[in-house]
This record gives C-alpha cells, sequence and structure tokens, in this order.
C-alpha cells in the first residue's frame, strides 16, 4: 500500500520538481521510502508503505532494464504467491518477494490478460521504455484511487490523490458546474470521470488506459459482472445462496489476511465488521486485535456502538481497544481529516474513520474493514421501493436517493454555477439504461456497487487510513463475492429488512443481537445536529472572503439554513448545510 504519482510530457522534459512536489504531499500514504524515477519526457514518483517484501528490494519505482519496464504501484496483491510460481515455471526468476514485482513481470508475460489473474486492491502506473507508453490501471471496484490531470500540451500528470496533482502546479481549481451538482444530489458523490475541480479527473474503476508518448490516450473497461439471473444457479434454494455466499465471504476474509506484518480489524458492532471477526475466528485466529471508535453524545443523538462492539469482543476474545472521544478532539482532528480528503467528502464518519486510523496505527499497518457490505448486499433504505418497479427505474430510484432535485440547486447555486438539462439525473438515466442488469433493482445496485460505493465509503476509508499510513482491506469488495451478489435475486438480498441473504450466512458465526439489531449509522453526533462550537467553523467558512470571491451559493439561501441548521436534512438525514459547509472547508484548504 502505497501512493504514487507521475507525469508524461510529450513535448518536453519531465519537470522533476514537479514530481518531487506531488511525491512530498503523498508522503503520509507511505512513510517508510520514497524515490523518483525520470526518462526524457516521463517520470514517476512513489511513497512506499512496506507491507509486502520489507527488504529494499522491494523498493519503487522498480525497473527492469532486461525488460525495458518500469511500474509504479498502489495496492496489494493477495494471490502474488500463486502467481510469482506460475511465472517461474515459465521461465522468469525474482529479485525479490514483493507483489510489485510480480505485477512488472506478469506484465511483462500476459499484458494486458495479466488483469484478469489478479485478486486483489491496485492502481498502478506502467512505462514502457522502448515505445515510451504509459499505461494506468484501476483496479474493479475503484478500492485504489487514481487521479489524471491533463496538460495544455498534451501531456498527463497522474497519481493516487488529488491534492498532490494540484501541488505540482498549473491546474484549472475552479469549481465544475456539472460536478456541483452531482456533489449537491447525489450525498457529495460525484462519478467518475468528473471531480469536483474542472482540471483534474479520475480513472474510473476497471479501467486501463493507454497514453502514448505524443499524448494521445485510449482506455476500455476491462471488468463489467453481470447483475442478471445465472441458469446454471436457476434451481438454487434460498439455502443455496445463503451457503454459496457464507464460502465466497470466508475466501475474501482469508485473502485479506496475506501480509508480512500483522492485521487487525475494525469493528464498529455492526454485521459486517462482526462477521469478519467471527470468520477468522472460525479459522483459528486468536487474540485478534479489534478497534472501535465512538464520540460524546449530542442533543438527543449517541455517539457510539459500544454496546455491540464489546459483545463482539467479549464473544471471540479479541484483543480489543475501545476509543472515546469528546467535541473536543473531533474539532481538533476535523481539518487534518478534511486535509486527507481526495475530495470532499460529507459522510459524518470521515472525520471518525481519521481518529480511529491515528489510533490503530500505533499498532498495526494492515486493517479490515466491513464497508461495502450494504451495497453489494442491498442494505439501505431506498432499494425496497425499487424491488417491483416496471421501466428502467431512474426516477424511482432518483426519488428515493436523490438529496435535492434540480429547481432546489438551482435555487442553492449562483447563476453561473447553474447548468441545464438536469445532468445528475441525466446521468443516472444514462448508467441505468446501460445492458447488463435485469430489473429496475438490479441497476440500482449496479450503480451503488460500482460508483457511489467508489466515491463514498471506498473512497473516505483509503483517505483516512492512508492519512496515517495504514492500509485498510475490505471483503465485501472482493470481486468473486460481488460477483456472486450480482447474480442473487434481489428479493434474498432485501429480505429481513435488507442484506437478507448475508445475515442468513452470518447466523450462527456472529451473535443473533448483532444480526437481528435496527440498522443505524456510524454516529457522529457534532457532524449530524449541529450547534457550537461546529455550527460556527461552518458559518466562519460560509462567509470567509474565499467563499464571497468563490460565490458557489446564494446567499438567502444559505442564510434560510442558519436559521433552522438541523432542519434542513438531506436524505440520510444529514444537515444540508453541513454539506455545502463541508465544501468550502475543502476548497479551502486545498486550492
Amino acid at each position: 500500500m502505497c501512493g504514487f504519482a507521475g507525469e508524461l510530457r510529450p513535448r518536453a522534459a519531465v519537470d522533476r520538481d514537479v514530481l518531487t512536489r506531488m511525491s512530498a504531499r503523498l508522503a503520509p500514504r507511505g512513510p517508510d521510502g520514497d524515490g523518483v524515477w525520470t526518462r526524457a519526457n516521463v517520470g514517476l514518483a512513489h511513497r512506499r508503505l512496506k507491507v509486502i517484501d520489507l527488504s529494499e528490494r522491494g523498493a519503487q519505482p522498480m525497473t527492469d532494464d532486461a525488460l525495458g519496464l518500469t511500474i509504479v504501484f498502489n495496492g496489494c496483491i493477495y494471490n502474488h504467491h500463486e502467481l510469482r510460481e506460475e511465472l517461474r515455471s515459465l521461465g522468469h526468476a525474482f529479485d525479490s518477494v514483493s507483489d510489485t514485482e510480480v505485477l512488472l513481470r506478469g506484465w511483462a508475460q500476459w499484458g494486458e490478460g495479466l488483469l484478469e489473474r489478479l485478486l486483489g486492491m491496485f492502481a498502478f502506473a506502467l512505462v514502457d521504455h522502448a515505445s515510451g507508453r504509459v499505461t494506468l490501471v484501476r483496479d474493479r471496484l475503484g478500492v485504489k484511487p487514481l487521479y489524471l490531470a491533463p496538460l495544455p500540451d498534451g501531456g498527463l500528470r497522474f497519481g493516487s490523490t488529488l491534492p498532490a496533482l494540484v501541488a505540482g502546479g498549473g491546474l484549472d481549481t475552479s469549481v465544475d458546474p456539472v460536478a456541483l451538482h452531482h456533489y449537491l444530489s447525489l450525498h457529495a458523490i460525484v462519478p467518475a470521470p468528473r471531480t469536483i475541480l474542472n482540471g483534474v479527473r479520475k480513472l474510473p474503476p476497471a479501467t486501463v488506459m493507454h497514453v502514448e508518448a505524443d499524448g494521445r490516450r485510449t482506455e476500455r473497461r476491462w471488468w463489467d459482472p453481470p447483475f442478471t439471473r445465472d441458469d446454471a444457479r436457476a434451481d438454487w434454494s434460498a439455502e443455496d445462496w445463503r451457503d454459496a455466499v457464507q464460502d465466497a465471504t470466508r475466501v475474501a476474509v482469508r485473502r485479506r489476511m496475506v501480509a508480512d506484518v500483522p492485521v487487525g480489524i475494525l469493528l464498529s458492532g455492526g454485521l459486517d465488521s462482526s462477521l469478519i471477526v467471527g470468520l477468522l475466528a472460525e479459522e483459528g485466529q486468536r487474540g485478534l486485535a479489534t478497534f472501535s471508535i465512538g464520540f460524546d453524545r449530542v442533543g438527543d443523538r449517541d455517539g457510539d456502538e459500544f454496546a455491540f462492539s464489546d459483545l463482539v469482543a467479549r464473544e471471540f476474545d479479541t484483543d480489543h481497544q475501545q476509543f472515546r472521544l469528546g467535541v473536543d478532539e473531533l474539532l481538533e482532528g476535523l481539518p487534518h481529516a478534511i486535509d486527507a480528503m481526495s475530495e470532499p467528502m460529507v459522510s459524518h464518519d470521515a472525520v471518525a474513520f481519521w481518529l480511529l486510523s491515528r489510533e490503530v496505527a500505533a499498532s498495526r499497518k494492515v486493517v479490515q474493514s466491513g464497508q461495502g457490505a450494504d451495497e453489494v448486499f442491498g442494505g439501505y433504505y431506498w432499494y425496497p421501493p425499487l424491488l417491483d418497479v416496471e421501466g428502467d427505474g431512474a426516477d424511482e430510484y432518483a426519488a428515493e436517493f436523490f438529496d435535492r432535485d434540480d429547481a432546489q440547486i438551482r435555487r442553492l447555486v449562483q447563476p453561473p454555477l447553474r447548468v441545464d438539462g438536469d445532468p445528475t439525473r441525466a446521468y443516472v438515466r444514462g448508467d441505468f439504461r446501460r445492458a447488463g442488469a435485469s430489473t429496475a433493482i438490479d441497476r440500482a445496485l449496479r450503480s451503488d456497487a460500482e460508483v457511489m460505493l467508489v466515491d463514498d465509503p471506498v473512497k473516505r476509508v483509503d483517505n483516512m487510513t492512508m492519512a496515517h499510513g495504514l492500509e485498510a482491506r475490505t471483503p465485501f469488495l472482493d470481486h468473486e463475492l460481488v460477483e456472486l451478489a450480482a447474480r442473487c435475486p434481489p428479493g434474498l438480498k432485501l429480505d429481513a429488512g435488507g442484506k437478507g441473504v448475508l445475515k442468513a450466512a452470518a447466523r450462527g458465526i456472529v451473535p443473533d443481537a448483532v444480526i437481528d439489531r435496527e440498522k443505524g449509522y456510524f454516529p457522529v453526533p457534532a457532524l449530524s445536529h449541529l450547534e457550537a462550537p461546529v455550527l460556527d467553523l461552518i458559518r466562519d467558512a460560509l462567509h470567509a472572503p474565499a467563499a464571497r470571491a468563490r460565490g458557489l451559493f446564494d446567499g438567502a439561501e444559505v442564510d434560510r439554513m442558519f436559521a433552522d441548521p438541523n432542519g434542513h436534512r438531506t436524505n440520510l438525514d444529514g444537515a444540508s448545510l453541513w454539506q455545502i459547509g463541508l465544501l468550502e472547508l475543502w476548497l479551502q484548504r486545498h486550492v
């Protein structure tokens, strides 16, 4: 797990100072080593977190002059041992036991065919010395980020975080009006390839892009699982699906224990993280290190789920650490969490993950986390209304999911940032009309797994953990588990109040009290129920000279929100004022 950056200039030598500035911004992602490599008009920079092969033989950028290849890589290949043995049988010799070298030699052997063989989370950039071509790859579920910045001369800057690209200088950092429309509709999500900034884009998940030496770019999607029923499983019973999901989840959890350092678990007390603990205990793991965080109560809102995380810790006799933090500690961490955000993240638990990761990183470099199960197995409130919808379901999804409709956004944003044609609804309609999903609910689940999940919880966990050099692994985003869930009849997923088939798979492994509890969202009361001092922080940000100069939001609409700061709510029961305040706070710290 690491961070990397690079630049290709078709008509100029690469600027090493640009690479150095980008590398410095990536330092928290890789505290264990750094390197820069340049060759004519292309250069790569890398920051290393030592998880696989702790020796210097695994350092990056990694070059093999005989193969004519140089690579930088962020992530972990869980089947690197098996691939190494296969490559050895084909005549390849290895200088390290790193997964990076497996990628380098695997590409030399199979080219893009390597991608289908990989089990893991990954983003990498690979330079072919002879042609000058740069190949950029992102994993199937977009667990590892990869941002792009086209340059005026036809070149391209790329890297693991948006702020690293901005640190290189010379980019357009104005707000993209279409991205702002998405942000205000989709719980602060901006689907790829856009970001909130005009000058920065991101490579979509499951995409490979080739950038030629002259700047020409081509890309293709290399994984697109069907969300349709499978004839081979047509006679499966609910019990068959339960057993298959249990087996696939067990494999996914086991895979993510591959490391040359100890692995811990972020234990929220919900079904998903509890099941990870239970499955590892079944495997014979004893003394598992588990970690939970909670906050003080604010108003009528509780700030922790310790009753459930403590129950699981006792059940499996884990080495459990519990962190309870007050509002002052939350406020102290908030600016640092915003600094760690590659894009503005409105979800309240971003700061919780930042604070928890700070504590966990004192004793662990790798953790497993339960993100993704709700999107993959249908755990959210907006799924049941789509179950029996005729047609493509886009309008019904918008009615359930969107925070604001187009008319409300037009009232909120200033005229220069208003866009015609309701671009967010048009985006969702286009996504829902893609082939490969059987029903409206399948289309919603596909969109959430491939888009919303990637640019909310997945990105949040990556950014907040890597801010402390902590690698987070997410078993519920194992691509084989996702492929299985995509084929599962939606009714089985939505059963039992959501995630029915996963709950059935967990029965007998984790305590019933955890399985049958009412669904909740990670509680951070000081951000969901706004009062001083958080409310003062938002007011200062939205009335700052930089905010007035940027002119994103209509002053009268903002004043109405401040008059009733907790009365204006998003569909996820967050304060609308926090959503716009967080955006301005992020912009003031990053551009």
